[in-house]
C-alpha cells in the first residue's frame, strides 16, 4: 500500500527539489541562471575574438622583425660588399642568401643592385631580371618595413641598403614573409584558444548553475510575480502600517521593524541585528519583548507614549522566535499629557535661563532665544529688533518698523522674512496691537485667521500656507517698560496648533529673554562710544616725513576696545620719534587714559626732548594723574616705549617705561632684541632716572615696536612669543607693510583676547649730498664767508628761489651765537622734504623771539627768522644747544625776497616814524 507524502502548511510554499527548475524562467532563480549563462558567453566570445585579434597582430609584428632582423644580418655580413664587386655576384651570393633564408625562416632574402636588377632571389629564375619596387629610401641609405603586392603575393618586407667602407649604398637587400604564411601561425593557434574558450565556457556555466541552485533555495521557488507580491506586502507592513511590528528571532536579538515600530520605541537606524536589551527601550518594554512570552495588550511607558504591546511565537509559520505588535493609546495618553507637559514646560524655561544671555551680542542673544524655543515648543522661531536697538540706542515710543534679527528653524529658501530684512507692520496686522500695547497676539489657525494676517503678508502669506507654517503667537520683547521688538513663535506640518495655555508660556519665555536683551542693547551702546572714543583718538594716517617708511596695525581685542596706541611724530633735523604705548585695562576708561597719554607724549614731542626726558615728564604726568582722586579714577597700569631715529647719523636712541623693547631687522634678515634699559612703568618711577640706548642702524633695517598683545597671552609665554615673532620677521626682505601682514597672520588668533598695537619702521639714510657743514670761528668777520658757501652749495642744489632768504637766516642765528654763544660754533644744512638750518653752540642758554621797543638798536633777529621761516627752535645737547629753522621748498608761506622791506618795517610801530 503506497504511503502518501506529508504536505505542507497552508500558506507555504514547497521548496523544489529538482534542479530542471533552474532553466524555467518561471522562477527567479531561472530567470537569473539563463541571464547569468548568456553574459558568460558574450564574454568568452568577447575575450576569444580578441586573443584572435591580438595573436593575428603579434604574428604581423613578429615577422617585421624576423624580416627586418634577417635583410640587416644578410646586408652587414662581411663579404657581401666584395661579392657584389665580382664579375658574378649572384653565383656568390644566391647559396649564402638561401642558406640565411633558411635558418631565418622567412621566404626569401632578395639582393637587388640600385638599377633595380635582381642579384639573388628565392625564386632562382627570377635572377636577373629587372624590378621595380619601394626601393628609394633604401637607396637614400634608410631601413624600412612595409606591406606591399610582391611576386609571392601580399607580403610583409624589410628592405636594408648595402653600404661600402665609404658609406655609399652600393645594393638593397629585402627580407620577405607573405602574410598567407603568418596567418597560419595564427591558424596553429586558434585550437589551443578555442578549447580554453570552451573550458572556461564549462567552469562558468556550471559556477552560475551553483549559485542559482542556491538562489533557488533561497527563493522557495518563486516566480518573479510572487515575488514581487510578497515584497510589495513586506513594504506595506513596513511603512503603509500605523502599527507597529517587531520580529525578534530566539536568540534575543531584532530582526525586522516596522517604520511605525521605529517612531514609538525611537530605534536608532540599525537597529536590526542588535540584541532588544541593547536598543535603549524602557527597562519593562525591553524586558517583556525579550522574554519571548505571549502576550495580550500589555501597557507599556517608552518615553512619553503610553503603548499597548501584544507578543506571538512564530513558530510553526517560521523560525524560532516572536512578532511583536505596539499600539500607541492615545486615551490613555491624554491623560498623563498635561502634567509631563508642565514639568516639559518647566524644563524649558530653565534650560532657556541658562542658554540665552550667554553672550553681550544682540545677534547671538536673538538667536539664542530662538534655539531654545526650537523644537521643544515651536517648529519655527522669528526674532525681529528695532533698529534703534540694534544700534544700542533707546527705543522709541511707537515704531512699526523692525529689522529681523533671527530665524530658527528653517533651511535653505523659505516663504518668511530672511535675517537683515527690514519689515514693517501693517497698523492692523495681528503685531500692532502687540508692539503698541505690549500683549501677546494668538493666531491658531492661520488659513482662518481674519483678513488683517493676510494684510502683513501680502506677498507670500500663501507661501508661508504652502510650506505648512498653520499657527502662530507673537509676543513683544518687553523689558523696564521699553518694547525692543517681537517674537514669533510658528507651527508647521504635524504639530497641533497653539493654544491660549501656549499663550502664557510664550509670554513668560519672552519676557525672559527680554532682560538678556536689554543687557546686550546696553552694552552695545557703551561698546559703542568707546569704540567711537577710541577710533577719534587713535592717528588716522601717518604723517608724511623721509626718515622712515612705515606701516602699522591695531587689532582690538575680542572683549572691547582698549588702551593700546602708537605714534609717528616728524622731528626737527629730519628726525623721527615712534612711539609705542600700552594702558591696561579695557573699555571707555582705558580708551580715554590713551588719548591722554598719547596727547601728552605728542605736546612733550614739541619740546623736541631726548626719549628719556620725554618719558620722565610722562612719568609725573601719570603719576599727578593718579593722585588727583576726585577728577580722575587713577591709572591701572600704562607702559610707554619711545624711539628717536636720525636719518643723518642713522643712530636711533630709544627708552621705554615698561614697555617691551623693539625687534631689529637687519637688511640680510637678522632679527635681534637690542638690550634697551627697562624702567617702570609710567606712574611708578619715583622720580628715578630714565636711561637711553643708542644704536646705529644701516639703511634699510627695520624697527618693530608692538605691545605686550602680540607676544603674550593665557596659552604662550613672553619667551615663546619672542620666538615666534622672531621667525615671523625673519626672512629675505619686505616692506613694512608685507612685515605687519606677515606678524599679524602668524602671531594672532582670529579673535585676540588682548588689544595689539604694532608698528613697523624700514630705516632710510639722508644723501650725504645733501648735507652741508662748516665750522665758524667766533669772529663776527665768520659770518660773511660762512653765507656766501651756503649760497654756493643752495645753487648747487637748485634752491637760488630760498637762497636770499636763508642768507638772511643764517646771518642773525650766527650772529646771535657769535655774540652770546660758545664755541664751538657750527652750520649744518640738511636738503630733505623741506631746508633745515642749525646753528649749534657750546652755550645752554636760549634765545627768546620778543618784540623790540623802538628806541631799540637790536633785538630783531629772531623776529625776521619767525617771519621767514616756516618753523624755528631750540634743541639742548649735551654739548650746548641747536638753533634751528625749516624752509619749505615751495615757499608757500614765507614772504618772496621783494617783501624784504615790509617783513623788515614790520618790526617798528608806526610810532617808531
Amino acid at each position: 500500500m503506497r504511503q502518501e507524502r506529508a504536505q505542507p502548511p497552508k500558506g507555504r510554499v514547497r521548496r523544489p527539489q529538482r534542479l530542471s527548475s533552474l532553466l524555467s524562467v518561471r522562477s527567479v532563480a531561472g530567470e537569473v541562471f539563463l541571464l547569468q549563462l548568456a553574459v558568460v558567453m558574450l564574454l568568452v566570445a568577447a575575450a576569444v575574438g580578441a586573443l584572435v585579434v591580438q595573436a593575428r597582430s603579434s604574428a604581423m609584428m613578429d615577422a617585421r622583425h624576423r624580416t627586418l632582423a634577417a635583410a640587416g644580418t644578410f646586408a652587414e655580413s662581411p663579404g657581401i660588399v666584395p661579392a657584389l664587386r665580382s664579375a658574378h655576384p649572384s653565383a656568390v651570393l644566391q647559396p649564402s642568401a638561401e642558406a640565411a633564408r633558411k635558418i631565418a625562416e622567412v621566404d626569401g632574402i632578395n639582393v637587388y643592385s640600385l638599377d633595380g636588377v635582381t642579384l639573388t632571389h628565392s625564386d632562382p629564375r627570377q635572377i636577373g631580371k629587372h624590378v621595380v619596387g619601394p626601393f628609394s629610401k633604401a637607396a637614400a641609405g634608410k631601413s624600412f618595413t612595409e606591406t606591399f603586392e610582391g611576386s609571392l603575393g601580399r607580403s610583409v618586407v624589410s628592405v636594408v641598403p648595402v653600404k661600402d667602407p665609404d658609406g655609399r649604398v652600393i645594393a638593397v637587400v629585402t627580407s620577405p614573409v607573405t602574410v598567407q604564411n603568418v596567418q597560419s601561425m595564427v591558424n596553429r593557434q586558434l585550437p589551443v584558444v578555442l578549447g580554453s574558450a570552451a573550458v572556461v565556457l564549462i567552469l562558468s556555466a556550471g559556477g552560475t548553475a551553483l549559485v542559482s541552485r542556491r538562489l533557488l533555495r533561497r527563493t522557495h521557488g518563486l516566480g518573479p510575480a510572487e515575488m514581487t507580491r510578497m515584497y510589495e506586502h513586506h513594504d506595506a507592513v513596513l511603512h503603509a502600517v500605523r502599527e507597529g511590528v517587531l520580529i525578534v528571532g530566539g536568540d534575543g536579538r531584532l530582526l525586522l521593524a516596522n517604520d511605525e515600530a521605529r517612531r514609538l520605541l525611537d530605534l536608532p537606524a540599525h537597529a536590526e541585528g542588535l540584541p532588544v536589551t541593547d536598543l535603549g527601550l524602557e527597562e519593562g518594554i525591553a524586558e517583556q519583548i525579550a522574554s519571548g512570552r505571549s502576550a495580550t495588550d500589555e501597557l507599556h511607558v517608552a518615553a512619553d507614549r503610553l503603548l499597548a504591546v501584544n507578543i506571538r511565537r512564530t513558530a510553526p509559520y517560521g523560525k524560532a522566535g516572536t512578532v511583536v505588535t505596539l499600539r500607541d493609546t492615545t486615551e490613555l495618553r491624554a491623560l498623563s499629557g498635561r502634567a509631563e507637559m508642565a514639568r516639559e514646560r518647566l524644563n524649558l524655561l530653565y534650560d532657556a535661563g541658562v542658554q540665552v544671555g550667554t553672550t553681550l551680542s544682540l545677534e547671538r542673544t536673538a538667536e539664542e532665544l530662538a534655539e531654545a524655543a526650537v523644537p521643544r515648543f515651536a517648529d519655527i522661531v522669528t526674532v525681529d529688533l528695532l533698529d534703534p536697538v540694534l544700534r544700542g540706542e533707546e527705543p522709541p515710543e511707537a515704531s512699526t518698523e523692525m529689522r529681523r534679527t533671527a530665524v530658527v528653524g528653517l533651511q535653505g529658501d523659505h516663504p518668511l522674512s530672511p535675517v537683515g530684512e527690514l519689515i514693517r507692520f501693517a497698523p492692523t496686522g495681528p503685531l500692532a496691537p502687540g508692539s503698541a500695547g505690549g500683549r501677546a497676539v494668538l493666531e491658531a489657525d492661520l488659513r482662518a485667521a481674519p483678513q488683517r494676517w493676510r494684510a502683513q503678508h501680502q506677498a507670500n502669506a500663501q507661501q508661508i500656507l504652502d510650506r505648512g507654517i498653520h499657527s502662530l503667537i507673537s509676543v513683544p520683547l518687553r523689558a523696564r517698560g521699553m518694547v525692543l521688538g517681537m517674537a514669533g513663535y510658528w507651527r508647521s506640518e504635524d504639530s497641533p496648533p497653539f493654544d491660549e495655555e501656549d499663550v502664557s508660556f510664550a509670554e513668560e519665555l519672552t519676557a525672559r529673554a527680554a532682560l538678556s536683551i536689554d543687557n546686550a542693547r546696553r552694552y552695545t551702546r557703551e561698546h559703542t562710544m568707546a569704540v567711537t572714543l577710541q577710533r577719534s583718538l587713535l592717528p588716522r594716517r601717518v604723517p608724511e616725513q623721509s626718515a622712515v617708511e612705515v606701516a602699522h596695525r591695531y587689532l582690538a581685542a575680542h572683549a572691547g576696545v582698549g588702551g593700546d596706541w602708537f605714534d609717528v611724530i616728524p622731528l626737527p633735523g629730519a628726525r623721527v620719534a615712534l612711539v609705542v604705548g600700552d594702558v591696561v585695562g579695557h573699555g571707555l576708561h582705558a580708551a580715554a587714559t590713551m588719548g591722554r597719554l598719547r596727547t601728552a607724549v605728542y605736546n612733550f614731542s614739541t619740546l623736541d626732548l631726548p626719549p628719556d626726558e620725554l618719558l620722565s615728564h610722562l612719568d609725573e604726568l601719570v603719576a599727578h594723574i593718579d593722585t588727583d582722586e576726585q577728577e580722575w579714577q587713577g591709572i591701572t597700569g600704562a607702559t610707554c616705549l619711545c624711539a628717536i631715529y636720525d636719518p643723518v647719523s642713522g643712530q636711533v636712541t630709544a627708552a621705554t617705561a615698561g614697555h617691551p623693547g623693539p625687534a631689529l631687522v637687519d637688511p640680510d634678515g637678522t632679527v635681534s632684541f637690542p638690550d634697551v634699559p627697562v624702567s617702570p612703568p609710567l606712574g611708578l618711577g619715583a622720580g628715578l632716572p630714565m636711561e637711553t640706548m643708542t644704536i646705529t642702524l644701516p639703511e634699510g633695517s627695520r624697527l618693530a615696536l608692538f605691545t605686550n598683545g602680540l607676544v603674550e597671552s593665557r596659552g604662550r609665554d613672553p619667551d615663546a612669543g619672542h620666538a615666534a615673532l622672531r621667525a615671523a620677521l625673519a626672512g629675505p626682505a619686505r616692506n613694512p607693510e608685507e612685515t605687519c601682514t606677515a606678524v599679524i597672520d602668524a602671531m594672532l588668533p582670529t579673535r585676540p583676547v588682548d588689544d595689539v598695537a604694532l608698528l613697523v619702521a624700514r630705516t632710510r639714510r639722508l644723501d650725504p649730498a645733501r648735507i652741508a657743514e662748516w665750522d665758524v670761528s667766533p669772529d663776527p668777520a665768520a659770518v660773511s664767508p660762512v653765507r656766501n658757501a651756503c649760497a654756493r652749495r643752495l645753487a648747487d642744489w637748485g634752491l637760488e628761489d630760498i637762497a636770499f632768504t636763508t642768507e638772511l637766516i643764517l646771518s642773525e642765528l650766527l650772529t646771535n651765537a657769535i655774540r652770546y654763544g660758545t664755541e664751538p660754533i657750527r652750520v649744518r644744512l640738511l636738503y630733505d622734504r623741506s631746508l633745515v638750518c642749525e646753528v649749534s653752540d657750546g652755550s645752554s642758554t636760549s634765545p627768546h623771539l620778543r618784540r623790540a621797543e623802538d628806541t631799540d638798536e637790536g633785538g630783531r633777529g629772531l623776529f625776521l627768522v619767525a617771519q621767514f621761516a616756516e618753523r624755528w627752535g631750540t634743541r639742548y645737547t649735551a654739548r650746548g644747544k641747536i638753533i634751528w629753522s625749516e624752509q619749505t621748498l615751495q615757499d608757500e608761506t614765507a614772504p618772496p625776497a621783494m617783501d624784504l622791506a615790509e617783513a623788515l618795517l614790520a618790526g617798528w610801530g608806526e610810532e617808531g616814524f
